[in-house]
């Protein structure tokens, strides 16, 4: 005969468990004091369907990384040319690319035939990103997103979202949130998404049912190819040329906002013209002028559409004509 008193006796100790958990749960998390949680957690519930208990276990233990936002407030990006380019167009980089190339060459080929996109494009950002999968990150990624979600004002909503992308994606593929790890400010795998980008463009590109941009290389060349389409690449477009300016005030011809691109003839006028004098330029072509900082003192750029969507992948200037000049090595060797 079943014992009633057993039955409650049980429930008992269970609900005393999952008080425990939860009680336990609140102190390991070091964010879920913070005044801005509820309305994270509401917002993640309704716009990626979890319910309460999925959100709060996948921030179970979840860490606050203050050196994180040191970084976040000096980038790489804040040096000069002289000094960024020292970071990646190094001998060391271009050969780990050729090896990478020679790789993944029928890949790569594949890549640029179904999408436009030059093999040179995918491998400077490869190169740039993670030096070809070698430095993927070591940052646990839930707690770099929730240290800036929740102590980076500046940028809170953006990666509050993508702490939410996050946790949704893991669920959806069955990871432990906390086992994935990539940059300190989110990115994950070879090519670097941000977790939001991962359903949004990456390419299950070795036909295996799965995008795994963490192990698959096949996969993130053909991501990267699919981004950059997906943000305006126009095949067998140039992306730029190296240039000079023979004016007195550069702050006339450098561009202001690369989505504003000028017609070249209107740039000739005020000085501008490419170092090789083989490169012709139709005086109607719209393009911009980039102006860099090397040791010799300022270095220019004519740069087409091309650049421009190169920088979708990161704002930076110096990102990417370090993708540029980097990828346009490895691809000539």
């Amino acid at each position: 005969m079943f014992n009633l008193k057993f039955l409650h006796t049980f429930r008992n100790i269970s609900l005393s468990v999952v008080a425990l958990s939860c009680s336990s749960f609140s102190q390991a998390n070091d964010f879920a004091q913070n005044p801005q949680y509820i309305d994270f957690k509401n917002k993640t519930m309704q716009t990626h369907g979890l319910s309460s208990q999925q959100v709060d276990w996948a921030m179970n233990g979840a860490k606050n990384l203050p050196n994180i936002i040191n970084i976040m407030n000096r980038p790489g990006e804040s040096k000069p040319w002289y000094a960024y380019k020292s970071m990646f167009l190094t001998e060391g980089t271009i050969q780990k690319g050729v090896r990478f190339k020679n790789q993944y060459a029928d890949v790569l080929h594949r890549a640029e035939q179904e999408f436009g996109v030059p093999q040179a494009v995918i491998l400077g950002i490869l190169g740039v990103e993670t030096g070809f999968g070698a430095n993927k990150g070591n940052f646990v990624t839930r707690d770099a997103l929730a240290t800036l979600a929740f102590g980076f004002p500046r940028r809170a909503e953006y990666f509050q979202d993508e702490l939410s992308a996050l946790i949704a994606w893991t669920y959806k593929e069955g990871y432990p949130t906390q086992s994935i790890v990539g940059s300190y400010a989110g990115a994950i795998g070879y090519p670097q998404f941000m977790p939001s980008n991962i359903d949004k463009f990456g390419v299950d590109y070795d036909n295996n049912g799965h995008i795994d941009l963490r192990n698959s290389a096949s996969d993130a060349i053909g991501s990267i190819a699919n981004y950059m389409v997906k943000h305006g690449w126009q095949k067998n477009q140039p992306i730029g040329f190296p240039a000079r300016y023979s004016g007195n005030t550069p702050e006339d011809v450098i561009a202001k906002d690369l989505m504003q691109p000028t017609p070249y003839g209107a740039l000739k006028d005020l000085g501008v013209s490419p170092i090789n004098p083989i490169v012709k330029i139709d005086d109607l072509d719209l393009v911009n002028v980039v102006q860099l900082q090397d040791k010799q003192g300022p270095i220019y750029y004519i740069t087409y559409p091309n650049y421009q969507v190169i920088t979708m992948y990161n704002r930076s200037r110096l990102y990417a004509t370090a993708v540029w000049l980097l990828g346009t090595e490895i691809a000539s060797r």
